[in-house]
């Protein structure tokens, strides 16, 4: 069955076994530091963010349709299940995580993987630009040695702790994020190798510890798994929390099926089958939320550092998941002394990276329907919701598109083939152009009614130019039809596309025009039988 794991993820990994190994140390090194941010950001603790990594990353690299996609908690999540945590409880993620889960895979296992190639490139931006300016105004409260208000989105909360802010502990959490951002910025530049964002955060750490600073620490993390539980729910609960789900999933499928999408262009492994995809991350899920988890979804950041450090086959992601458990084993205890604020500062550079000015500056200067649609879409997220805001940004998109055709879309009269013979006066050939749809087909009928036609004995309406034709569109040619006979003219279509032909039978044109003989295919065709009525000075 494709959307299960066979031998064949693992081709070539005798000769590739050592680069992958590589990839995946790499890419648990830069994982840790963002798996307790994420989840100390989402509500849930950073305990929770470790366990998705571990548990959701090695499911999700065994079951998952990429072979280099590198899953565990995001910004996205986190951004989406900080206000499922404060309206409904920490107890309600496990079983948020699982049904979302459930849902991601019967999404893969009925096909709906393809569903991501309509999302439009400036909607994908617009979100990843207003993921980015939420995760930043996540941190502002831990940066400067604060706790989050509760019930406030991340803009009013940013401002409010600001306003609020306490000398005693905004000094100690500021030092510690400028050592992390410097950090971040310079070692990179020294030696590309470095892991910036685990080095900043050990500096921070020991600075911490020295100068003996009074600021918020990760506190205990588990020094071990633990055992898997499945979540506790009754058909009430589940009514409640099954919205939730839903948007989790959502996000879920979308922010993975975009990575694994990205990871596929960046790697010479191949692509990746996008409903197996689902399958995986709904699985890496469920298995998350029975270890008491957060949802998980496929990183791009993490993702292109996998593929950027030589990954080859699943086994790198797999490798990745197993360093962060012996981090779980080995050293949970020094772990747990990490200010919030480094993790904060992480996060806050992390956000900042995400944010590519090149393409907004392209996307703003493409069109005005494409910077239209990225600026809704990254307003929306920022304001309101995240998968609200991917669907509004579909909708401008669309409507744009569909404006676009319908301006393209009309009506043409053409001459008549020469030689001119007599009766020529009392034909009119007009031609369809663009689409016959519902955007278009009223000002087209409108277009070919209100024109006068005193001496017009036959009208030729050619479709063989037509590109789309709705059962709008097609009502719309059965009434033009109908009105032109009406008045005594003479209707021949000529040119219907295979494709149409059922819709216009439908709808009853087809039959029609075949009792008339007024269904032809060919132009020379219906101009001798246009010219044989207007001769005849008899429309019938």
């Amino acid at each position: 069955m494709p959307l299960l794991p066979n031998r064949a993820d693992y081709a070539g990994l005798r000769r590739s076994w050592r680069r992958d190994a590589l990839a995946g140390i790499t890419v648990g090194v830069v994982a840790l530091p963002l798996a307790l941010a994420f989840g100390i950001s989402s509500g849930v603790g950073a305990a929770a963010g470790l366990v998705t990594a571990v548990v959701a990353g090695v499911v999700a690299a065994v079951f998952g349709g990429s072979h280099v996609q590198v899953s565990g908690p995001t910004g996205a999540m986190a951004v989406v299940l900080a206000p499922i945590v404060a309206q409904h409880g920490v107890g309600s993620v496990a079983l948020v995580t699982a049904l979302a889960g459930v849902i991601v895979v019967v999404a893969g296992v009925t096909g709906l993987g393809r569903a991501v190639t309509f999302i439009p490139w400036p909607v994908i931006e617009g979100f990843t630009l207003g993921i980015a300016i939420i995760i930043f105004l996540q941190q502002i409260p831990a940066a400067i040695g604060e706790s989050t208000p509760e019930g406030q989105r991340p803009l009013v909360a940013a401002a409010h702790v600001v306003m609020q802010a306490d000398a005693a502990t905004l000094w100690p959490a500021l030092a510690v994020v400028a050592v992390v951002v410097v950090s971040m910025l310079v070692l990179p530049r020294l030696h590309p190798a470095i892991p910036s964002s685990l080095a900043a955060v050990v500096a921070a750490t020991v600075l911490v510890a020295v100068a003996g600073l009074t600021t918020a620490r990760i506190g205990v993390l588990p020094s071990q798994l633990p055992t898997p539980v499945l979540p506790r729910a009754d058909l009430a609960t589940m009514e409640t929390l099954l919205g939730a789900a839903v948007a989790v999933a959502a996000l879920a499928a979308i922010e993975s099926l975009l990575s694994a999408r990205v990871a596929a262009t960046m790697s010479e492994a191949g692509g990746y089958d996008p409903n197996r995809e689902l399958v995986g991350q709904g699985l890496a899920s469920v298995a998350s939320g029975f270890f008491g988890g957060m949802p998980a979804t496929g990183a791009i950041a993490r993702t292109a550092v996998n593929v950027r450090s030589g990954a080859r086959t699943r086994m790198a992601a797999i490798i990745h998941s197993i360093l962060l458990l012996g981090v779980v084993y080995l050293v949970s205890g020094p772990v747990g002394a990490i200010p919030l604020a480094a993790l904060a500062a992480v996060l806050m550079v992390t956000a900042v990276r995400m944010i590519s000015w090149r393409l907004i500056v392209r996307i703003i200067r493409s069109s005005r329907p494409a910077a239209a649609a990225f600026t809704v879409t990254a307003v929306v997220t920022v304001c309101f919701d995240l998968i609200q805001a991917v669907e509004i940004g579909i909708l401008v998109t669309a409507v744009f598109a569909l404006s676009a055709v319908a301006r393209r879309s009309g009506v043409q009269r053409e001459d008549l083939p020469s030689p001119y013979q007599p009766g020529d006066e009392h034909i009119v050939l007009l031609r369809l152009d663009g689409a016959m749809f519902f955007g278009a087909a009223e000002r087209i009928s409108a277009e070919i009614l209100d024109a006068s036609h005193p001496e017009t004995k036959v009208v030729i309406i050619r479709l063989s130019q037509l590109g789309m034709l709705d059962a709008t569109g097609a009502h719309a040619l059965g009434c033009i039809a109908e009105e032109l006979e009406s008045r005594g003219i003479t209707v021949i279509i000529k040119g219907v596309q295979p494709e149409h032909r059922s819709l216009l039978a439908n709808v009853g044109i087809i039959e029609s025009l075949r009792h008339e003989n007024h269904l032809i295919d060919s132009l020379d065709e219906a101009v001798r039988h246009a010219r044989r009525h207007a001769t005849a000075g008899d429309s019938r």
